[in-house]
């Protein structure tokens, strides 16, 4: 498997440069391993369109997002300002998110602590790149393919960005399906608001079976997302339903990166 070259901030610092975006990969991007892969799917995209950008590394930490949502404000306030001081230390302008709950808190809530940056999301700047021919993809790939997406709640109805990760999957020659509750009335994939660190509440269904059912009632082979919680939710839901043959859970990175018409094979740390 080819290695991707991926900068670091420390490295770069030690020779004088100082990039024009930090990508901010996230806990997900960074120790879960099936999101490791949108990681490396999105950075393949950066160095594809030669984006002047690079990444902390393990000096990467927590935003404090979980611990914010379950009620720590105290324990937040400590893993924000140590982000803080770090984004300072490396004169951080721009930060770039895979996450939603990373660029959420770090776009909205940051700027209460003084941590004042330009936050987007990569959907957002995939879109940008597509837009300006940055980066080309090969639409024959997913001809005759199915596909749906489900909107982050943190990305949607709480940032109102709905129509930049639809555009991106417009660049591919599938067959695109919208969910009956999507947008503004989409349904939370059930991982949100700390929901995914705690044990599940009475009732009579899992939120993420709810949700799986509206992906499945489309008939798309392939449910795109654009955020980590939803992925995991999500593959859990196709699976209980057992669906995982039929369906696919890809995010938007993902089917981007596999469909590019340029790509890059130099070898580095990933």
């Amino acid at each position: 498997m080819t290695k991707i070259h991926v900068p670091i901030m420390a490295d770069l610092k030690a020779r004088n440069q100082q990039p024009e975006y930090l990508f901010w990969v996230g806990c997900a991007g960074a120790f879960d391993k099936r999101y490791q892969k949108v990681t490396k799917a999105f950075a393949r995209i950066l160095n594809a369109a030669k984006v002047d950008y690079a990444v902390l590394g393990t000096e990467e930490t927590c935003t404090g997002d979980p611990a914010k949502r379950a009620g720590n404000e105290m324990l937040y306030q400590m893993q924000a300002m140590q982000v803080i001081e770090t984004f300072n230390t490396y004169h951080v302008k721009k930060v770039i998110c895979t996450c939603p709950h990373c660029f959420n808190i770090i776009k909205n809530e940051y700027p209460e602590l003084g941590g004042e940056y330009e936050v987007i999301h990569y959907s957002s700047f995939i879109r940008q790149l597509l837009d300006e021919g940055i980066i080309k993809v090969k639409k024959e790939l997913l001809k005759n393919k199915r596909l749906t997406y489900h909107d982050p709640c943190y990305l949607g109805r709480g940032n109102g960005i709905y129509e930049a990760p639809r555009k991106v999957l417009h660049n591919l020659d599938v067959d695109y399906r919208e969910m009956k509750r999507a947008k503004s009335f989409s349904l939370c994939c059930g991982a949100g608001g700390a929901q995914m660190f705690k044990e599940a509440e009475k009732g009579n269904k899992e939120v993420y079976e709810e949700r799986t059912a509206d992906v499945l009632a489309t008939g798309a082979d392939i449910v795109a997302t654009a955020c980590p919680f939803c992925m995991t939710m999500l593959s859990d839901g196709i699976k209980f339903a057992g669906k995982d043959v039929e369906v696919i859970n890809l995010d938007i990175a993902e089917l981007i990166a596999q469909n590019m018409e340029t790509d890059v094979n130099d070898e580095g740390n990933v």
